[in-house]
Parts: structure tokens; sequence; C-alpha cells
């Protein structure tokens, strides 16, 4: 797909490849660790398209932001990641099965940084949504006040993991052996290395973040939380 394409220029090919891959249909999504939103189309792994336009999260992330990272960033890890497929006597099921195999071996570091990136890209780009729902409920809602109280006490315990991750790295919000935690990850590490179920993420790579509010990581991470985290796609990865 054309970098700087947007889903409304999608050809009918690339539409309904995504469409089968990612089910559009809420009720139907489940979780992308072991989603066909990865599913291989021919012998490489399609990069999905934005759920949104290039524009949709603003004011909070600007469309050059997402530019530049989605259609930048992204793309680039999932080129690589097929380039260094091309080798692979069979198409890989999903992304997430490349990065788990390449981490046991130490020679395809490489393929491990590449594929595990363009994952929890794709993972983070789906928990946000433009105007989107901003408390959870249901059975996520209950699971959060057993796991950390209420909801203001997870968005604080997740915007801690996220402002001290040094460096470049990641924040998570995880199922583990049925509890929610708060987890960070550096450079393209990803809570499945741990057994553990990510459920949501925020980058916080600079690229993420440094065009709209430079070295100011914290007012990012909490523009995030606060308007941008769609729980319903949370909720859905619950299963």
């Amino acid at each position: 797909m054309n970098a700087d394409a947007t889903p409304g220029s999608l050809t009918r090919r690339e539409f309904l490849g995504f469409a089968a891959a990612t089910g559009l249909i809420l009720s139907s999504l489940s979780t992308l660790a072991g989603s066909p939103a990865f599913a291989a189309e021919g012998p490489a792994l399609a990069m999905p398209p934005l759920p949104y336009p290039e524009n949709a999260l603003e004011p909070h992330i600007s469309a050059k932001t997402v530019g530049f990272h989605y259609g930048k960033h992204t793309k680039a890890y999932y080129d690589k990641t097929n380039e260094l497929l091309k080798a692979a006597a069979a198409a890989p099921k999903n992304l997430d099965q490349v990065f788990l195999d390449a981490a046991k071996k130490p020679d395809d570091t490489v393929l491990f940084n590449n594929a595990a990136q363009a994952f929890n890209h794709t993972f983070y780009w789906k928990g946000l949504t433009p105007g989107g729902p901003k408390t959870p409920t249901g059975k996520l809602a209950t699971m959060i006040a057993a796991s950390f109280g209420d909801f203001e006490s997870l968005k604080k315990e997740l915007a801690a993991a996220a402002v001290s991750q040094f460096a470049s790295g990641w924040a998570w919000l995880v199922l583990d052996n049925g509890t929610l935690k708060t987890t960070k990850t550096p450079n393209a590490a990803n809570p499945l290395l741990s057994g553990q179920k990510p459920i949501l993420t925020i980058d916080v790579w600079e690229h993420a973040y440094y065009l709209d509010y430079q070295n100011r990581r914290a007012d990012y991470v909490t523009a995030v939380l606060d308007n941008l985290v769609n729980w319903d796609i949370v909720a859905a990865q619950l299963g």
C-alpha cells in the first residue's frame, strides 16, 4: 500500500483483503496477538491501513505525526520484515509468529526487531480512536476495578510506566493469569515474550510524539489516555 494512502483510497482488492483479515465489525474482533489481522497475503505480510484518516487524531496527535509515524516508520518495519522473509519456504501465518520464532534465534535479531515493531505499531494504531468512548464498561471496567481500584488509578499507573520507560519503548496494559497489569518494554520487546497478553499499548519512541510535544512525553501520554484510547477495542482484546 502507498505510504500516504488513507482507507478511502484503498483498491477493491486491498479493502477486501483487509476486511477479511481484520474483521471490521467490532463484535467479531479477536485479540491482535492471534488475530488474522496479520494474515499473510501471498508470500508477504500486508500492512493494515489506518482505521481512520491521518488527521482524525488531531488536535492530540497531528496529521503530520501520523503521516510520518504510520506512513514511514510503520511501513518501513513491514517492508523490512517482508524483505527478510523472502527466503522463507512458506509464508508465516501471522506477524506474532514471526517475531516469537525469531526471538529464539540469536541470528534472527534483525528479523525480530522489525517484525515485533511492525506488530507493536499495528497494535498501537488499532487501540486509538477519534472521538471514541472515554471510559471502559462491562467486563473490562470490572477487571480494572479489581486490579487497580478504579479507572483513574489505572491511567496513573499506565502513565507512570510510559513516562518512566528509559529511552525508546512501549507501555502496556496486559492480561497476566487472569489479572490486568501494567508493564513496559524497551525497543521492540513485547509482553508476549513473557507470556502476557497485551490489550493496550502506548508508543513512547520519540517519533510517536516529538513533532507535536518535543520532549514533553508526559503531555503526550496524558493526551492519549484522556482522549484517544478506544476502550471498546481494548475490551475486545480480553477475548
